[in-house]
């Protein structure tokens, strides 16, 4: 599966669960992975519940459903590599746009970067390979 194709082509919801370092779950709404290469993607986050939990366990997982009839999509699973609050940056790869106050009252952003673990299918258990 080459990632950057998938997901420019497909249109869907995502969901990323996370967990604090005791184990307790959250999952959150987010959109499509910024692709970075063949095994990783990056999410811009703010300083919420998802991001916190990064801080204490770098593990996540990434699922993405497939817009259309029927349970199609991927389950990513992610290890945290860094993050960034290069504004220039993550101004670079927003998406969704309002104004500067809006913005800036919403808090800080970052940018934090994942290496693919490994990559199953939404249903069952099948592997796909990442190339």
């Amino acid at each position: 599966m080459n990632m950057n194709e998938y997901f420019t082509e497909n249109k869907g919801i995502g969901i990323m669960a996370t967990s604090d370092k005791n184990g307790v779950v959250d999952t959150a709404i987010y959109s499509r992975p910024h692709v970075q290469g063949t095994d990783e993607v990056a999410f811009i986050m703010r300083d919420h519940l998802t991001h916190s939990n990064l801080q204490e366990n770098k593990h996540a997982n990434y699922m993405f459903l497939e817009e259309g009839p029927g349970y199609k999509g991927v389950r990513l699973f992610l290890s945290k590599v860094e993050e960034s609050t290069d504004e220039d940056l993550i101004a670079s790869l927003t998406r969704r746009h309002m104004s500067d106050e809006d913005d800036r009252l919403r808090g800080e952003k970052f940018l934090v970067r994942f290496k693919v673990d490994k990559v199953l299918t939404l249903i069952g258990g099948n592997e796909i390979a990442i190339d």
